[in-house]
């Protein structure tokens, strides 16, 4: 599914970050927020994220898992906040509690940014922030929230969609990609892989990757052809790579290579080698690295035009004005 992937940093005049406790909160997702924007980072400078815990309901709060969570504030909190996460919510039925919702609507009609992790999309919609909007939320979950809410656009099959001040994630996991895909709309690139090399996790899946392949772990006999051959594809992405000549490689048939390759990996040969070819292009660019002509060639796209053409496709940016904003 096509994306346009928000690059370009504007870091947020108000870096409160809250996340939002309740009876029965969701561990892991609030671990992410804790993990992405509430641990000290000096590195970053003394204009990083703030973080707090806002809860309106009494504590100790319960968590999955048996952990207890003392929150640092209540209304005030979120009224203060410029982001507001929204862990996983506590069930599919479960009811919103209307003060929840009112604090929500009223944070956002002053600008404040509200973000959902799973099934914390059930929250926001319940706040009325989903409605004519496009959303996403974990594949189990679709069916329940169609049915509660029409009126939202849902996207089943991605980790994460950016409504610009509303944005929601798929499954749990799919929540560190819409973390990291914030810090870097706010900081750009290197904050975001800094982020990310802490929490050992890849700097960056778009937000349009599907969440979950058919067979995520090919069998052992695949597995052997297609993982080297997979390296063997990044490291020469400067040299033409046909169809033919790669399922030779793997010792497949073109249609039997075709249909393990995307069983593998999510998508077809053709469109994995153009976004390897895309973020090693982004990663040079980021260095400072070369003339865009060089660039082009040194990932397999011939001329800077074909360069900029699939670069703003799919960055929604020029590779000059990334690099320019970037480089160093």
């Amino acid at each position: 599914m096509p994306t346009t992937v928000r690059i370009m940093p504007n870091p947020p005049a108000n870096r409160l970050v809250v996340a939002l406790a309740y009876d029965g909160l969701c561990t892991f997702e609030f671990g992410v927020a804790v993990e992405v924007f509430g641990l000290e980072r000096p590195e970053m400078g003394p204009g990083w994220y703030r973080f707090a815990v806002a809860a309106l309901e009494p504590s100790p709060l319960r968590a999955a898992g048996g952990v207890r969570v003392m929150a640092d504030g209540g209304a005030a909190l979120l009224a203060a906040a410029g982001t507001i996460l929204v862990p996983g919510w506590r069930g599919a039925a479960e009811p919103v509690p209307p003060a929840i919702a009112a604090a929500l609507r009223a944070a956002h009609d002053r600008g404040a940014r509200v973000l959902s992790l799973c099934s914390g999309v059930f929250v926001l919609a319940a706040a009325g922030l989903l409605e004519g909007r496009r959303a996403t939320t974990h594949w189990r979950y679709l069916d329940a929230l169609r049915a509660a809410h029409p009126g939202i656009t849902l996207v089943p099959d991605v980790l994460y969609v950016d409504e610009g001040s509303v944005l929601t994630a798929a499954g749990s996991a799919a929540g560190i990609d819409l973390c990291l895909h914030l810090v870097r709309r706010d900081f750009g690139p290197a904050a975001a892989n800094s982020v990310a090399r802490r929490l050992v996790v890849p700097p960056h899946r778009e937000g349009g990757q599907a969440q979950f392949i058919p067979r995520p772990v090919p069998v052992e006999r695949e597995g052997v052809r297609l993982g080297p051959l997979l390296d063997r594809m990044r490291a020469r992405l400067d040299a033409p790579q046909p169809l033919e000549a790669l399922a030779r490689e793997a010792g497949m048939s073109l249609r039997t290579f075709i249909r393990r390759f995307r069983e593998t990996t999510g998508m077809p040969p053709g469109e994995w080698l153009l976004r390897q070819r895309l973020d090693r292009a982004r990663e040079l660019l980021e260095q400072g690295q070369g003339a865009l002509e060089d660039v082009a060639a040194s990932v397999g796209f011939g001329s800077a035009a074909v360069l900029r053409l699939h670069f703003r496709r799919r960055f929604g940016t020029s590779p000059g004005a990334y690099r320019a904003r970037f480089a160093g």
